[in-house]
């Protein structure tokens, strides 16, 4: 058995985390942005199955284990490190990238099928998901369930967060800092995904997802959920 590994969040980066781990570590999901994520392979080595991984909290030490990476689609104020409106937020539990449909491929793979993808899941032309290289993605589920989550962006900072009640709060750093950049995500309502702009794809690190003629937009950040508090199990809330 690995023993714990005692951490605080503050601003621990993918280098300085692999750095720590003893080797090993598992694939990740990266919502098909095809780059290879050497820094959370090495939070993996860390946050194993049989080893906790833990964090400082106001309130105490908080227990994480690792899970496989899940993703959550989240809205706010990049710059702010809480706030409210959490009950909007989605988790993808499995990465949607290799299990969607290119856009260009709608017809052939959506449409004449009544909408259902190869990998099984069912497009709904009221409430459709792209990501930054034109491929729709199936719903992440929502609501986001209440825990604490080890969270990153795969760039500077590593942290806690918590959400209770559509509140959210991170333990450090701002929503922007725990946003993965290169993985964009837009929700549309409405319209075809046939109007899409081809020639809109792929969109840059940290640039807003294309609008579609006759469709309404959101853009969500994309954060990557490496650990839960060791009690919770996302799957169905605590």
């Amino acid at each position: 058995m690995r023993r714990i590994q005692q951490f605080s969040s503050r601003r621990l980066n993918a280098r300085t985390l692999c750095a720590q781990g003893k080797g090993g570590g598992s694939s990740v999901g990266s919502l098909v942005c095809r780059r290879t994520l050497l820094g959370l392979v090495g939070m993996g080595s860390l946050l194993s199955s049989s080893a906790a991984s833990s964090a400082y909290a106001a309130d105490g030490k908080v227990e994480f284990r690792r899970i496989p990476t899940q993703f959550i689609a989240a809205l706010g104020d990049p710059t702010a490190s809480q706030g409210t409106g959490a009950e909007s937020w989605g988790l993808w539990r499995v990465d949607p990238g290799p299990r969607g449909v290119y856009l260009r491929d709608y017809e052939r793979a959506l449409k004449s099928k009544g909408n259902v993808a190869p990998a099984g899941w069912t497009f709904d032309d009221n409430d459709w998901w792209v990501e930054e290289h034109g491929l729709i993605m199936e719903k992440p589920d929502f609501p986001l369930p209440d825990g604490r989550y080890l969270v990153t962006g795969d760039r500077q900072v590593t942290t806690m967060l918590t959400v209770e009640n559509g509140a959210w709060k991170l333990y450090e750093g701002s929503l922007y800092d725990v946003t993965h950049l290169p993985c964009r995500s837009a929700r549309y309502s409405g319209s075809d995904p046939t109007r899409a702009n081809q020639r809109d794809f792929p969109v840059k690190p940290g640039a807003v997802m294309p609008s579609v003629e006759g469709a309404e937009k959101q853009d969500y950040a994309v954060l990557f959920v490496i650990g839960v508090e060791k009690t919770f199990d996302p799957r169905y809330g605590r």
